[in-house]
């Protein structure tokens, strides 16, 4: 695989369970979620986000968050998961559950994208309708590894070095698929999404998140199986 969105194409679509969410009673099988992901990226593309955009993404442990990981990655999209010091003028998408939209000051360049209700303003999308309508196929966007993928405050990280890094987890610690992930860490810790949320995808393993998370490893947390900050120092 040269760049995430290799580990979602069509071919890795079976109905092997791909994401469980416990505490929201959801799961989804490759299928399920190669396909939501790829309306994710529709739905981010008719907000205008392309290669080398910034798309803000709360640090929540359910599955709209994930999705809209691997949609921006579609698209080449740059996802910070610390949406409080992350949106500025190159965000181009701010994705956060509607409760908490008062509390960012998104510009008039960034859109602003809800879920677990529909939001009051009209000009906020809300993510279950919006994406829910998109067309499920592949966005067409050409990524390239060397595209950037994964953004802090500190650094940012292409598709090859958050690859590179997953195929690290994978070899040593086994990930297969048959392996279970549990994901206690918080996604604004780059090693914990390439732990938790990539190296699962690429092995065809199982990610869990969300309280209730249990697995064969547990990544980020005072139990974590895996030294999250040692990954792509």
């Amino acid at each position: 695989m040269d760049v995430l969105g290799d580990a979602i194409d069509r071919q890795r679509r079976t109905s092997d369970t791909a994401l469980r969410a416990p505490a929201v009673g959801r799961a989804y099988d490759y299928r399920r979620f190669c396909t939501s992901a790829w309306k994710v990226g529709n739905f981010l593309r008719h907000l205008g986000v392309r290669s080398g955009a910034g798309v803000a993404v709360a640090d929540d442990p359910i599955p709209e968050p994930v999705l809209t990981f691997y949609g921006a990655a579609l698209l080449g999209g740059v996802v910070r998961f610390d949406p409080a010091e992350s949106v500025g003028d190159d965000t181009r998408a701010l994705v956060v559950p509607v409760a908490d939209l008062g509390e960012y000051d998104a510009g008039p360049s960034t859109k602003q994208v809800a879920y677990g209700g529909q939001p009051d303003d009209p000009t906020v999308s809300y993510f279950e309708r919006d994406v829910w309508s998109e067309n499920p196929t592949e966005p067409p966007d050409h990524i390239t590894p060397s595209d950037p993928l994964l953004a802090t405050s500190e650094a940012t990280y292409s598709h090859g070095d958050v690859l590179g890094a997953a195929t690290e987890v994978i070899d040593d610690h086994g990930v297969a698929s048959d392996t279970t992930v549990a994901v206690r860490g918080s996604f604004t810790a780059p090693g914990v999404v390439t732990a938790g949320l990539v190296a699962p995808i690429v092995a065809g393993g199982t990610v869990v998140v969300g309280p209730g998370a249990e697995g064969d490893l547990v990544v980020g947390g005072p139990n974590s199986d895996i030294a999250v900050g040692t990954l792509l120092g």
